[in-house]
């Protein structure tokens, strides 16, 4: 690393440097638009549908999970999944163990982008971890994991002494 960019990188903050990559990552790296070239599906959509595909390929994947992941409102995410269902690119089923749960399935017109979505996901991977060895990159996944849990419990304290205030 040149002496310039050292410098520059140990004066930054933590969340800015993050804040840089995630907006680089939503540019070039993560953005499902660049594989998914169909008009048929808003830019949230096809988010949505990214998370659908790669998280159905280890688990059933409900409503709620979709809410969750993306913080939406049921409302926003009821109307994202029923465009979806028309459009042919996911349909629901009761679940098993509860009939008012409605497990996110996708069809086989979704699952057919699966492998350019895997493959741009691995070239970005082989692009980020370029020149760094793998243990660096261990190192670095463990920090970040563990700076999201630290941020994940100051908003649980931040909610908790919020809602202490309101009594």
């Amino acid at each position: 690393m040149d002496e310039e960019l050292k410098i520059k990188v140990e004066d930054m903050h933590m969340g800015r440097l993050i804040g840089i990559l995630s907006h680089q990552m939503v540019r070039n790296g993560s953005n499902p638009s660049i594989v998914m070239k169909s008009d048929e599906l808003t830019a949230m959509q096809k988010h949505v549908l990214k998370f659908i595909l790669l998280e159905t390929l280890h688990r059933d994947l409900y409503q709620k999970d979709i809410e969750e992941e993306f913080q939406i409102r049921k409302s926003t995410a009821t109307g994202t999944l029923q465009l979806m269902e028309k459009k042919g690119f996911i349909y629901r089923e009761c679940a098993k163990q509860d009939g008012r749960l409605k497990r996110i399935i996708p069809t086989d017109k979704a699952k057919d982008i699966l492998p350019a979505i895997l493959e741009h996901i691995d070239e970005t991977e082989r692009c980020l971890e370029s020149g760094i060895p793998k243990e660096e990159v261990a190192v670095c996944k463990r920090v970040l994991w563990m700076m999201h849990k630290n941020l994940e419990e100051m908003q649980r304290k931040e909610c908790s002494d919020a809602k202490k205030q309101q009594r």
